[in-house]
């Protein structure tokens, strides 16, 4: 169960996340997965949006071995080497996240030769 927080008492969201989710059940916390291609184990992709998609397409693997989906996620954290990206960052995140979207956390970090890394929290269902 995912529900959002949204008050008037905090800045409202401006990007596809919500101020704060409540969640019942049991967690499971996914690591930080970037643009690693899961054959080779090497990394790929040249654009930041190649690299976005194989980093989602990831995390969304390792949620179905918990026996979740993106849909099941409550937090997400992001990290992108370059702050320029964020707008197509946004718009590629709507791609695999609905409403209510996760909390999320968005910030820039020197990221060893990748553009983006994301982790996550999902709740199963009972």
């Amino acid at each position: 169960m995912r529900e959002a927080i949204r008050t008037p008492d905090a800045p409202a969201p401006k990007g596809p996340y919500s101020q704060g989710i409540i969640c019942r059940g049991r967690q499971v916390y996914i690591a930080g997965q970037g643009p690693v291609d899961p054959e080779t184990g090497e990394f790929t992709g040249k654009t930041f949006e190649e690299q976005a998609v194989l980093t989602f397409e990831n995390l969304r693997a390792v949620a179905a071995a918990a026996g979740a989906t993106l849909r099941d996620f409550v937090k997400v954290n992001a990290y992108l080497s370059d702050m320029a990206d964020f707008p197509a960052f946004n718009e590629i995140y709507r791609r695999y996240f609905d409403e209510p979207y996760p909390a999320r956390t968005t910030v820039h970090s020197a990221l060893p030769g990748f553009l983006i890394e994301v982790d996550g929290i999902a709740v199963l269902s009972d």
